[in-house]
């Protein structure tokens, strides 16, 4: 295990044990201030936001689909990664479920003590809580060669006959409300991460080394960022006036919302750097490990197919923004 995956664990833990991850659920009139703090923690540190965001996640999760209670202390990851193969199958086990496979894409592989996991009961595909003891669940060593989001440990997880308690029935996590929810808190971890990138372009206005090309940028940046947290607190609201999805607006909210803050991201990303040249890259460390993570965790999004998907949703009658 690397000093970086250490070094984002520990400070995981430290939120954890210090109740910063704490957090209003989605939907229950403090989604606003959920998103927030999601955003300041990304802003400070990308690969520590990601281990945050994916315990809060969890924890919305189990309330909702009325899985078991988190033991205090504990450290959860969800762990929802469903490509062709590697594939975790679950079986009956007495009373409950085990579970058994490789599972890719594990954020916080080292760092957390339980997980929602994604398995296979036949072709369903259903969601389990289970407790990461060392001995049945092991990660795979150098199957997270990263440079950006490095400290994110998000390599594989060999699990062995893992004990297990299914939550809700097959097909709940992805047909829930809240899946939609929790995936515009990924897009204001982006946020934050852009705003964090963007704070090295102030720093340096306000030491009186940008020039008018630079002072163009963070204008422009400043504007971008603005309405992008404006989208951000907007879904905020109607997340909170409309939690269980009445209206049927939460998908289509969603992936709008999170086109916004990719584009929005990608432009703080060109700005800065044409603003800061090479400089803060090859010699701030900070800036460049901010740089090399926001490009990776932007890549959650599927792109063009997401926004495909999006045009598709309103072509068939769903409702557009303007």
């Amino acid at each position: 295990m690397s000093s970086e995956v250490e070094r984002v664990g520990a400070a995981f833990a430290e939120l954890v044990d210090g109740g910063g991850l704490d957090l209003p659920l989605p939907g229950s009139g403090g989604t606003g201030a959920r998103w927030r703090a999601l955003a300041q923690i990304a802003r400070r540190d990308l690969s520590v936001a990601r281990l945050a965001e994916g315990h809060a996640d969890a924890v919305a999760i189990l309330t909702e689909l009325g899985g078991p209670t988190p033991p205090p202390g504990s450290r959860w990851g969800v762990w929802a990664a469903e490509p062709p193969s590697p594939v975790v199958r679950a079986e009956r086990c007495g009373d409950g479920w085990s579970l058994s496979g490789t599972k890719p894409w594990c954020s916080g592989a080292h760092a957390c003590t339980h997980a929602l996991l994604t398995a296979r009961i036949g072709d369903e595909r259903a969601l389990f809580a289970a407790a990461l003891t060392p001995a049945r669940a092991e990660p795979v060593e150098d199957t997270w060669p990263a440079v950006g989001m490095a400290g994110s440990d998000s390599g594989a997880v060999r699990l062995n006959a893992v004990p297990a308690t299914l939550v809700g029935e097959p097909g709940d996590y992805v047909a829930r409300p809240g899946f939609w929810h929790g995936a515009i808190a990924v897009a204001a971890c982006w946020y934050g991460g852009a705003c964090g990138v963007a704070d090295t372009l102030l720093h340096k206005a306000r030491a009186g080394r940008a020039g008018p090309h630079a002072l163009a940028h963070l204008g422009a940046v400043d504007a971008s960022l603005h309405a992008a947290g404006v989208v951000l607190a907007d879904a905020a609201r109607a997340v909170d006036s409309d939690p269980l999805d009445a209206h049927g607006e939460a998908r289509g909210r969603a992936m709008r919302v999170r086109a916004v803050i990719e584009a929005t991201c990608d432009d703080v990303l060109a700005r800065v750097g044409r603003a800061t040249g090479a400089g803060p890259l090859g010699s701030a460390a900070e800036h460049a490990r901010r740089v090399a993570d926001l490009t990776v965790y932007l890549r959650q999004s599927h792109a063009e197919r997401d926004l495909a998907e999006l045009g598709q949703l309103l072509a068939a009658d769903g409702t557009p923004s303007w």
